[in-house]
C-alpha cells in the first residue's frame, strides 16, 4: 500500500504543476493580448490622429468663466465662457463672448459682445492646446459715450491676449500619449475641421 501513497502524492503535484502552468499561459496570452490591441490603437490613432471636439473644448473653457479684466482703473469687464464656431476653411477658431462693462466713466451697466478669431498651437510643457495669433473682429457695449467707446477700442487686443491667450482650451492626458510616445512619435500639427481640431502625430527630434 505504501507504493500507492507515493503514487498518489505524485499525481496530485504533478497535477498542481500543471494548474499552474495553465494559468500562468493565460495570464501571459491576456498580457501579449492587451500589449497587442494597444499597440494596434496605437498605430491607428498615429494614423488617424486625435480629435477635439467643439464641445470638449466649451466644457474646459466654461470651468474658467465668467472672468473680470480692468481697463485703465476707469472700466471693469465681465466677461461670460464663449461660443465657440469652428472655421475650417481658415483653420481658425471664433469666439464671441457676452460682456457687460462697468466703471468710473459710465453711468449704468452696459453689455455688449467681444468677437475674436484665433489660431491654434501645442504646448508641450503641459501636453495643452492654447489660442495664438489672435484677431478682435469687434468689441461693442451699447449706448456708451464717445470718451469710454474709444477707450474701449484701445485695450480690445490687450483684451483678447488676456481672456485667451493663456486659456487652455484642451489638455491631452498621459493615457492619450502613451501609446504614440511608444512609437516615438509626437503631436506636431493641429487643424480645425468640420469635425473639430485634429492633432496630427509625427516622429520625435532625435536626441
Amino acid at each position: 500500500m505504501q507504493p500507492v501513497a507515493r503514487g498518489g502524492a505524485g499525481i496530485s503535484t504533478m497535477g498542481r504543476f500543471e494548474k499552474h502552468t495553465t494559468m500562468h499561459r493565460r495570464l501571459l496570452l491576456t498580457h501579449t493580448a492587451a500589449s497587442a490591441l494597444a499597440l494596434l490603437a496605437g498605430c491607428a490613432s498615429a494614423q488617424s490622429g486625435y480629435t477635439i471636439s467643439t464641445q470638449q473644448m466649451q466644457q474646459a473653457l466654461a470651468e474658467r468663466f465668467p472672468r473680470s479684466y480692468p481697463l485703465g482703473g476707469l472700466l471693469d469687464l465681465q466677461l461670460q465662457a464663449p461660443r465657440l464656431v469652428l472655421l475650417p476653411e481658415r483653420d481658425q477658431v471664433n469666439a464671441v463672448f457676452d460682456l457687460a462693462a462697468t466703471g468710473a466713466l459710465l453711468a449704468r451697466r452696459h453689455t455688449g459682445v467681444f468677437d475674436v478669431d484665433f489660431a491654434l498651437r501645442y504646448e508641450p510643457t503641459d501636453r495643452s492646446i492654447r489660442a495664438y495669433r489672435l484677431h478682435v473682429n469687434a468689441l461693442r457695449l451699447d449706448g456708451l459715450k464717445p470718451q469710454a467707446s474709444e477707450l474701449l477700442q484701445r485695450y480690445g487686443q490687450q483684451l483678447a491676449e488676456q481672456s485667451l491667450r493663456e486659456v487652455v482650451l484642451h489638455q491631452l492626458r498621459d493615457k492619450d500619449l502613451a501609446p504614440i510616445a511608444a512609437m516615438g512619435l509626437q503631436p506636431e500639427s493641429i487643424s480645425v475641421t468640420p469635425r473639430g481640431l485634429l492633432v496630427r502625430f509625427g516622429p520625435k527630434p532625435l536626441s
